[in-house]
């Protein structure tokens, strides 16, 4: 039987979160992205707070390891996945909006709770605060896979469009 732990992050963690974000970038668009300019993304969250936090999901696996390397394991299991929290202040609340970030879960975990169990976590990190008024996030419009279980965890839609400038 394999239970499924959350943690915050940590630097032992940043190898494998980079590794998470180059496989999301190729599953979702298609793209490559540098290694070491993710390794530096990743690595400025734990050295600034002020951007966020990354929480990571850790199967402890009775029955042994159902794939992956060795690298990605620690003393409580293998990371299976995890996302990231940033921060948007909203002068309407006077309180400030998690944003769910780069999420992903390892292919072999999906459909397995992984997500919803992450998901959780963050709700029960907000329960009773009055400084953060909701959680948000944002998902590419084709993945309807995604959408879907976010549904289900009962986010709705919003009724915002995004628009960007990229540098």
């Amino acid at each position: 039987m394999t239970n499924i732990s959350v943690r915050d992050a940590t630097r032992a963690d940043i190898n494998r979160i980079a590794g998470f974000q180059q496989a999301m970038a190729m599953e979702t668009e298609g793209r490559t992205l540098d290694a070491d300019t993710i390794r530096l993304g990743v690595t400025a969250v734990f050295d600034d707070p002020l951007k966020g936090f990354y929480i990571v999901a850790v199967a402890d696996e009775a029955d042994g390891d159902a794939g992956g390397d060795s690298d990605d394991n620690d003393d409580t299991g293998k990371v299976v996945g995890s996302l990231l929290i940033t921060y948007e202040w909203s002068d309407w609340s006077a309180a400030t909006w998690w944003w769910i970030q780069s999420v992903y879960v390892d292919a072999a975990w999906r459909r397995k709770g992984i997500y919803r169990t992450l998901y959780e976590h963050i709700l029960a990190m907000t329960d009773g605060r009055d400084d953060i008024c909701g959680i948000r996030l944002y998902v590419e419009r084709t993945n309807t896979v995604a959408q879907q279980t976010y549904g289900a965890l009962g986010m709705s839609h919003s009724h915002y469009d995004m628009y960007e400038i990229v540098f």
